[in-house]
Parts: structure tokens; C-alpha cells; sequence
């Protein structure tokens, strides 16, 4: 298993971008629209953490890992079998990929897929 996208859901993003700039030595840009306005640092290997603010009103903060699949829609359909209620179906998203996003035991699981795929 490989986390590709870690995103970190908050209403303080610049706190949290400045403890991981302190702790890990990250950089972060300004903020990337096709990922919800989310500040993003490379991680090892050439995955992202991505740090923004809730969307709306009922977005409740959470840190929500996206590990990398061959086919989000396969990996959908496995959740689906398995007890995984969809949250969000396949998206995808310009020069990213596409993602998926399931619940399964009261905690948000993401799918990703890379545009290569």
C-alpha cells in the first residue's frame, strides 16, 4: 500500500503548514484549485500532502490518506463488496488523476488513481 495524496482537512492551514515546514522541512505552494485550494508539499517519492479548509459549513476537519490504485473504478467496486459506502464517486481531476472516496468504519478512505493509468 502506497499513500499518494495525504490531505489534511483544517481550519487553521497556515498553522499546519508551518508546523510541517518546522518538522519536516516541507514547502508548500499557495494553493492549487483542482485539489480544493489546497497548500501541497512534495512527499518522498513524489507523493503530496495537500492542507486546505473545509469546502463548506459541514466539512468537518480530517486527515484522509488516498492510496494509489491501478483503476479507481476497480478498487470502488472492491470497497463497495466489502461493506464501503460511497462518499464520493471517480472523479477526475486536470493534470492529478482521479480519485474516489469511500467510508467504511466510521473513517474516510481515499482512492487514487495517477493520470498515467
Amino acid at each position: 500500500m502506497r499513500v499518494r495524496y495525504l490531505e489534511i482537512v483544517t481550519n487553521d492551514v497556515e498553522a499546519v503548514c508551518a508546523s510541517y515546514a518546522a518538522l519536516h522541512g516541507a514547502t508548500f505552494c499557495d494553493g492549487d484549485p483542482a485539489l480544493g485550494g489546497a497548500r501541497t508539499a512534495s512527499m518522498q517519492g513524489g507523493d503530496m500532502v495537500g492542507v486546505r479548509a473545509p469546502l463548506h459549513e459541514t466539512e468537518e476537519p480530517v486527515v484522509r490518506p488516498y492510496f494509489l490504485v491501478d483503476d479507481v473504478d476497480t478498487a470502488v467496486q472492491a470497497a463497495v463488496a466489502k461493506g464501503g459506502e460511497i462518499a464520493h464517486p471517480a472523479m477526475a481531476l486536470p493534470g492529478h488523476g482521479t480519485f474516489a472516496i469511500f467510508t467504511r468504519g466510521g473513517i474516510h478512505h481515499g482512492l487514487w488513481q495517477d493520470p498515467s493509468a
